[in-house]
């Protein structure tokens, strides 16, 4: 376990050094669910307490290669922060422009989406609601373990059908 709660605080422990950060760390009242203190301190790793995770430090130490620059140097290759290339709910509005119809299900395939912010999940509260508009269910189809959790701490998951394998694609016609 690389994650320590303690009342309204967790700490964070470098699986790597051993260095930890402590912080308020969950907008989520799910002690599982670790990202938001992760991505505040600029750690890499899950984003459930159980881990692993890395500092900063360690995460560039992975960087360079084995002969490459010395420790001491780590900073220097590490360079500022990157910045992300798209809007984080990006994956979902993929997923949702690649569903599919079956019937009265609108299956949506977030089997490559690991995480999912809150742009995202209103973007999933508004197709649910489309798609209830128009007769028919929408379905999530195999969504992480981290979208689930989101899911049931917003207590979201009663609202969405969860299918754990992709449908077969016989009989299926694209969403208009």
């Amino acid at each position: 376990m690389t994650v320590v709660p303690a009342e309204h605080l967790m700490m964070l422990i470098c699986d790597g050094c051993g260095d930890s950060v402590t912080g308020t760390g969950a907008t989520l009242p799910d002690a599982e669910v670790v990202w938001t203190l992760v991505f505040e301190h600029d750690w890499v790793g899950s984003p459930f307490a159980s881990g692993p995770h890395h500092c900063p430090r360690c995460s560039a130490r992975k960087a360079v290669a084995d002969d490459g620059p010395g420790l001491d140097d780590v900073e220097a290759v590490a360079g500022p922060r990157p910045t992300p290339d798209a809007d984080p709910a990006e994956a979902v509005r993929r997923a949702l422009a690649d569903r599919s119809v079956r019937a009265d299900r609108e299956l949506v395939d977030l089997a490559g989406l690991e995480v999912i912010d809150s742009a995202g999940l209103g973007l999933l509260v508004r197709a649910h609601q489309e798609a209830r508009r128009d007769g028919r269910r929408l379905c999530l189809v195999a969504p992480s373990r981290f979208v689930l959790t989101v899911l049931h701490t917003m207590r979201l998951d009663g609202v969405f059908t969860v299918v754990e394998a992709p449908a077969p694609a016989s009989g299926v016609a694209p969403a208009a």
